[in-house]
């Protein structure tokens, strides 16, 4: 470790995650508003916390604090796109930064202060760049080291050379979770400070206060990094014997590149190649450095910072490129649209029209990822058999050529989704991205059916006529109630002109119909469950659900609606 800390300046936007979900649903900034995973309150802007609503809170609990409140989704990918414009002001004052997080920057500070003629100056230099080019309110801060610089930040101030530690001994050791990159290593690092706590050490003061061996040996790897934080040093440790080179892949884009899907597939394939050849050679790497050309032949250059667990691997790798295309090609040519479309409307009024019109970005032509910062460190070694065998590997590459050729949408995979039946629950998204859940399967679902779920569910559900012991059909009531016990299920000739399709469809083995047109004996059941959605809105959802058990050893889920009888799913 070097005695002397990287002088560092730290850019934050507060409430970050918030702001850039009111400016891509056009919220107006008194409108009080937060963002919601589902569970919790993360993010909260200013006019909301003046009226009580906090992180962490339920979201019954903060309408109760702000009953205007407009609660919004939580969404990585936005945040980091809707970031570039930002990164780019703070890159006119500094080159060479890096993006922590969406809504923080890191910058070498020391060349830059002595340009601009000290921190201050420009610490007011970033801040009045990116108030001039985005609009955004920001804070700078800088210090010794980048837990003394980000917390320098949110308080606007400058710590002088030298005096980090002693700064950032009284504060709280909670604040480490200021510097962490994803929510994940936000849970893990308050699960360690909640341990600090218990065992008396409650600053970081006292943290940097124990012998470095100890904590690393009580708390592992991430004792040890909080430990280096805490003393205001840097993040990483030198390596023991000479700095490994950079670690690069590249490769050429034919042809060109001109929406971000067929970007990120060349993406995911660069990012694994570039894992494959950190953990061959045992390596780490602390940042990771993306670069474009386009058809024009412009460069385009972004840094993004590889800290905690998991950051190495060839997911994490793709979305931080996912992320950054989308930055370069989607909100660069969406604000062009928008720039263009409001200079002919200026045109046609008689005013200047092409002054504030923003180029878009061209197709790009090549695309690039460099590993930086590389050190030795011990790599995880694959099994000799199994799930790391390598059989997942080829056939996530054989899913990704399928995807380059057909599209991003070709390839879907399965997603369990919050939900009270088997249809709401299930939910497609494309193979290899890393999307949120609509629905929190964790939350409680009451009316929700039983387990377990069903084997194969139709994507229409099919109509049929559930019938009692006397041949009446059965029927559900106003108050979901059934008319009587069912005991044959009849599957409806279709018209002559989709016969020719029905029994298409009825051949395959593991269809849901053994005919059309036939009926099957009932040889028991279990139900009904009814279910009653959304009843005070003007269009509400009532249906009963029942299982039944045929005589050719098929277990149906049936539905009733609206007086109609459907099959939703089929038991093995």
């Amino acid at each position: 470790m070097s005695p002397h800390p990287t002088r560092t300046a730290a850019l934050w936007v507060p409430d970050w995650p918030v702001l850039a979900a009111m400016a891509v649903r056009d919220v107006p900034a008194h409108v009080p508003a937060a963002t919601h995973d589902g569970r919790r309150v993360v993010a909260v802007s200013a006019t909301a916390r003046a009226q009580g609503v906090r992180r962490g809170m339920r979201r019954r609990r903060a309408r109760e604090c702000c009953p205007e409140l407009e609660l919004l989704d939580v969404d990585d990918a936005r945040d980091a796109r809707e970031f570039e414009p930002v990164a780019l002001a703070a890159e006119t004052v500094v080159a060479g930064l890096e993006i922590t997080r969406p809504g923080l920057l890191l910058l070498p500070a020391a060349g830059a202060s002595r340009y601009h003629g000290s921190d201050a100056a420009l610490a007011e230099a970033l801040v009045a760049r990116v108030a001039e080019r985005t609009g955004h309110e920001s804070q700078v801060g800088v210090a010794d080291g980048i837990l003394a610089a980000v917390l320098a930040a949110r308080e606007a101030a400058v710590v002088p050379p030298g005096r980090s530690a002693a700064f950032l001994a009284p504060r709280p050791a909670r604040d480490l979770v200021h510097v962490t990159a994803r929510p994940d290593a936000a849970v893990a690092v308050d699960e360690l400070v909640d341990l600090l706590g218990r065992l008396g050490v409650r600053t970081l003061g006292a943290l940097a206060a124990l012998p470095p061996a100890t904590v690393e040996g009580r708390f592992g790897d991430l004792g040890a990094w909080a430990h280096r934080l805490a003393r205001g040093e840097d993040l990483r440790p030198p390596a023991r014997r000479r700095v490994e080179p950079d670690v690069a892949v590249s490769a050429e884009l034919d042809p060109p590149a001109e929406r971000v899907d067929v970007a990120t597939f060349a993406a995911r394939r660069l990012s694994e190649d570039l894992h494959d050849q950190l953990v061959a050679r045992s390596l780490v790497a602390g940042r990771l450095r993306i670069t474009a050309r386009t058809v024009e032949g412009d460069d385009l250059e972004r840094t993004w910072r590889l800290d905690g667990p998991g950051a190495m691997s060839p997911a994490r790798l793709t979305d931080k490129v996912r992320w950054q295309l989308e930055g370069w090609l989607t909100t660069t040519s969406v604000r062009a649209g928008r720039a263009a479309r409001a200079a002919r409307r200026g045109g046609e009024h008689g005013s200047p029209g092409g002054a504030d019109v923003v180029p878009g970005v061209a197709p790009l032509a090549s695309l690039s990822l460099t590993a930086e910062e590389v050190v030795p460190a011990g790599a995880e070694q694959p099994r000799l058999w199994g799930a790391s065998s390598g059989e997942d590997a080829r056939a996530h590459r054989a899913l990704g050529r399928v995807q380059g050729i057909l599209g991003g949408d070709a390839v879907l995979r399965v997603q369990v989704q919050g939900g009270r039946d088997v249809t709401d629950r299930v939910h497609l998204v494309p193979f290899g991205e890393d999307v949120a859940r609509p629905r929190d399967p964790a939350l409680p679902w009451p009316g929700a059916l039983p387990s377990p779920a069903p084997a194969l569910v139709p994507v229409e559900p099919q109509d049929v006529v559930v019938l009692d012991a006397a041949g009446r059909p059965v029927v559900v009531d106003a108050r979901l109630a059934m008319s009587g016990e069912p005991a044959t299920v009849r599957w409806p000739a279709p018209p002559e002109e989709d016969a020719p399709r029905a029994r298409a469809a009825a051949a395959p083995h593991g269809t849901v119909a053994p005919g059309p047109g036939s009926t099957r004996a009932v040889v028991d059941w279990a139900g009904p469950w009814p279910l009653a959605e959304r009843w005070w809105t003007p269009a509400p959802r009532r249906r009963v659900h029942v299982q039944v058990l045929l005589d050719d050893g098929r277990g149906l889920l049936l539905a009733s609606a609206r007086g109609r009888w459907s099959v939703e799913g089929l038991y093995d």
